[in-house]
């Protein structure tokens, strides 16, 4: 037991620590990295898409979706910790959104998919 006294309130406090009983019981597998998970490369290229400004539209962040370049949930199971962009354009227009997912202007494309990094690494390929 440990006690404490607060000189300012004369009054005096008692703590008790106890170390809290753990069964042995075999662990479940935990991800320790605190680094959120990298997206994948679903095509090496930018995707031309036709936008309704004031409308709402959801880019996937994490490579996974099947409906590029936008988000069908599926990082809820294959990328966890990730989420799509959320993003509502003021108005009608005609854009390239990123198809590497590695873009410094999501969701927008700004080229990266040239360098060196993105052009040597394999496209994601997807399993039923």
């Amino acid at each position: 037991m440990i006690t404490l006294f607060n000189k300012l309130h004369s009054r005096c406090l008692s703590f008790t620590f106890r170390h809290p009983r753990t069964a042995a019981t075999a662990a479940a597998k935990v991800n320790l990295s605190t680094a959120p998970p990298e997206p994948v490369i679903p095509c090496k290229k930018p995707i031309k898409v036709d936008l309704v400004g004031g409308k709402c539209y959801s880019w996937c962040t994490c490579g996974y979706s099947r409906k590029q370049p936008f988000c069908d949930g599926a990082h809820k199971t294959r990328a966890q910790g990730m989420k799509g962009l959320r993003f509502v354009p003021e108005k009608d227009s005609t854009v390239w959104l990123c198809g590497c997912k590695h873009t410094n202007n999501p969701p927008y494309c700004d080229g990266t998919h040239k360098q060196d990094f993105i052009v040597s690494a394999p496209l994601h390929e997807y399993t039923d």
